[in-house]
């Protein structure tokens, strides 16, 4: 039977369907870093849905949707879609989309956003469905193989630690987190996460290092660092750098990431990847300085249900 043929059922997610979910997200874009026990972690999570795409005993595609609790726009959505190349065509991408959409709808959500490749396929696939392209956002990636720039300079009354000398009391560490996500750009206004919230679904995923984050502290006090999860063999990501308001413009999100790519250098990772919104020209200009490269591109799209 052609493979276009093969019938497909689309049903909510279950603990075995981890790894092969997980192959669907990363499929053709090794600058997606996941893991199956990350994604069996985030279908646990209480605003998080999840639905895949099943055919011939195999998840060849997943549906990721839930509300933003966060926007201070009432009825707001997200939604991400993947499907296996090889399973493309068949209309399964429209399945699983159509599908989010209608849980999204019953959830009380009126408007989703979503991100899409920067390919002619994934962006005619959203077009066609309703959806308005907006914003662009890079992936870049590093070759830790290679030589890194050496370390900057710590700066007097400045020093370096992990996140793991702040297991038993993350909330500086938060403090940061949000006064860095402030400043972020996007489509959305969002209020301050909960610090209960920010525990369970940022500092306690399964995926995050806090032995390779790096935090920088001024007087005593954390404010910036550079957040690290890996995969577990060989990719290493960079989640998020920030840095306080109070402290910006003095070089140390650079300094963070430096001291964090180094310590996943000198780890044995391989490869390093991060994303940046396109307007983000700080950040940029920093991966920039460290050797990243684009690697691919994505585009944010809207569409009101």
């Amino acid at each position: 039977m052609p493979m276009t043929s093969q019938p497909y059922d689309i049903r909510p997610f279950a603990p075995s369907d981890a790894a092969d979910a997980a192959e669907a997200y990363r499929a053709g874009r090794p600058h997606q870093v996941t893991t199956p026990e990350v994604v069996s972690w985030q279908a646990a999570l209480p605003d998080y849905h999840l639905l895949v795409a099943e055919r011939a005993g195999r998840v060849v595609g997943t549906v990721r949707f839930g509300p933003v609790t966060e926007s201070t726009t009432p009825h707001q959505g997200f939604l991400n879609l993947s499907v296996l190349p090889e399973h493309r065509g068949a209309g399964i991408g429209t399945a699983l989309l159509a599908a989010g959409e209608r849980r999204l709808a019953a959830l009380g959500v009126r408007d989703v956003h979503g991100w899409a490749d920067g390919t002619p396929e994934a962006l005619g696939f959203a077009a066609a469905r309703g959806y308005r392209q907006g914003r662009a956002g890079r992936y870049s990636g590093l070759d830790l193989t290679a030589p890194l720039p050496p370390l900057p300079p710590t700066p007097p009354g400045v020093e370096l630690r992990t996140a793991a000398d702040f297991l038993e009391d993350p909330y500086p560490i938060y403090l940061v987190d949000i006064d860095g996500t402030r400043a972020e750009p996007g489509d959305l206004e969002l209020d301050d996460q909960p610090y209960e919230g920010w525990l369970a679904e940022i500092w306690r995923r399964p995926d995050q290092d806090h032995t390779l984050t790096a935090v920088v502290l001024a007087d005593g006090e954390p404010v910036a660092f550079s957040a690290a999860q890996t995969d577990g063999r060989h990719t290493y990501w960079s989640a998020f750098t920030a840095t306080r308001s109070t402290h910006r413009g003095r070089g140390l999100a650079k300094l963070a990431k430096a001291h964090a790519l180094h310590r996943a250098k000198a780890r044995g990772l391989t490869a390093a990847y991060t994303h940046n919104d396109a307007g983000n020209t700080p950040m940029l200009a920093i991966n920039d300085w460290f050797g990243y490269r684009v690697c691919a591109e994505e585009w944010k799209h809207h569409k009101a249900l």
